[in-house]
């Protein structure tokens, strides 16, 4: 059914013995199901399961509204209903989770919690069918229990709570299955995430007519003496994204000569340094000057950091030129005047508010990256790259020079911040492999980033 996103047909589930890579002979099975077409779809991959020779148990959460093609087709071969679902799920070797859908709203219901509960303590593997159950799939948020899953199989097209944390982190790996709902789904889409192709398509390359003018020219106002490191990793990122030439401002002049001479410094103010493109304003900067002279410059600017405190909405409005913030949950939370846990439990509403009360594009960084346009209309997008390990002091000066220089190379602003959350992320990834990374490292893994999608 297009409206629901479920199948809910004897084809509907494909193999779900090779999602999780094991033998189904033999295998004791428990489908946790529901009530309509979710649960239907659990039970029909139960009945698949069956027919391959799984010992296969079904809990019915929903008795009276239990799908009854789903069920029929299990009971047809071979498999049963159990009135004590504890038993079965104690030696299960897989589980599939189809107690609710997408239709879902506020978490599982009390009597589901014990069910839900009994599922995640055992050794069974947890399949959830569409999405797990108790994440609101418009969204990404939890708002309730949910039965977190060690793969998702879903259908006909990734659903906002696959792609946005804390939904995100329940859903484990994640296979699609196309049920032939692309002529039915709306031309423009809620979210997308960009490939190596859309990315290398939006990287600056210069031709045998650039200089260093043409390709851009990007200015940094970061660092102070309290945090003079936070202009050389600004500065870093900054060098590696695309423009031509970095313009220094501000007290760090010194150890950003030392480490990378070919910055163009300047004490300042900001509007005597020198033409740029597009400006870089907030990492380290402390309570320093230089934002107000930076936005009311013509040309794009970037806000991170320090940069974000006393922002004023009705300031930023009424720039002409495109204006970029990049928060992480806690400064969203303040420009927005919530806890940060409300911000980090809905991820989504919170970038589309601060895009829309600003007039700004927004990078909200964290666990999901997501960038949103002020322009409602405009999908917003999900960053696909990354590692825990970049939750590391520096790690967002350097993604704020890199996302300022590719402002400063002519992308537009939600273009620059996808690209350059994309390039952060994957740097991130291949400086750490695994194991603890600096920022610095983050920095130098850009070049290699930049290569790998092209």
């Amino acid at each position: 059914a297009a409206g629901s996103g479920s199948a809910a047909g004897p084809g509907s589930v494909a193999g779900p013995g090779s999602v999780v890579g094991r033998r189904v002979y033999g295998s004791r099975v428990v489908v946790l199901a529901g009530s309509g077409a979710n649960g239907g779809d659990a039970l029909y991959a139960g009945a698949r399961l069956a027919a391959r020779g799984a010992r296969v148990s079904a809990v019915l959460l929903a008795p009276d509204r239990t799908h009854e093609g789903g069920l029929s087709a299990l009971l047809g071969k071979g498999g049963r209903v159990v009135d004590d679902p504890f038993e079965v799920l104690a030696v299960a070797d897989l589980v599939l989770d189809g107690i609710t859908g997408i239709g879902g709203h506020g978490g599982l219901r009390p009597d589901a919690v014990p069910v839900a509960r009994a599922a995640r303590g055992g050794s069974g593997v947890i399949v959830a069918v569409d999405l797990p159950s108790g994440v609101e799939a418009d969204s990404g948020e939890v708002k309730g229990e949910a039965l977190r899953a060690d793969a998702t199989v879903t259908f006909g097209a990734y659903k906002p709570g696959l792609l946005i944390d804390p939904a995100r982190e329940y859903a484990g790996a994640v296979r699609l299955v196309d049920i032939g709902l692309g002529p039915y789904l709306p031309s423009v889409p809620e979210l997308e995430a960009l490939q190596h192709a859309d990315v290398a398509r939006l990287l600056p390359k210069p031709t045998g007519e650039s200089d260093k003018y043409r390709r851009g020219v990007v200015g940094i106002v970061a660092g102070s003496a309290r945090y003079p490191g936070a202009a050389v990793l600004a500065v870093a990122g900054a060098l590696r994204g695309g423009a031509g030439a970095v313009r220094y401002v501000g007290p760090g002049g010194d150890a950003v000569i030392a480490r990378y001479p070919e910055t163009l410094v300047h004490d300042g103010p900001p509007s005597k340094a020198g033409r740029v493109q597009a400006w870089a304003v907030g990492p380290g900067l402390g309570d320093g000057p230089g934002v107000a002279d930076v936005l009311a410059s013509d040309v794009p600017v970037l806000v991170d950091a320090d940069g974000l405190r006393l922002l004023d909405p009705a300031t930023v409005r009424a720039r002409t030129a495109p204006t970029l913030l990049t928060p992480h949950a806690g400064e969203a939370a303040a420009l927005l005047g919530v806890d940060r846990a409300e911000v980090e439990s809905g991820r989504l509403a919170a970038v589309r508010e601060l895009a829309a009360r600003y007039g700004a594009t927004v990078l909200l960084k964290g666990s999901t990256t997501l960038i949103a346009s002020p322009d409602r209309s405009v999908p917003v997008r999900v960053n696909p790259t990354g590692t825990p390990w970049l939750a590391t002091a520096g790690s967002g000066d350097v993604l704020s020079g890199l996302a300022g220089s590719l402002l400063a190379s002519g992308l537009e602003a939600r273009d620059a911040a996808s690209a350059a959350a994309y390039l952060h992320g994957l740097a991130g990834r291949l400086a750490s492999r695994g194991a603890p990374v600096a920022a610095h490292e983050v920095a130098e893994g850009v070049r290699e980033a930049w290569r790998s999608v092209q």
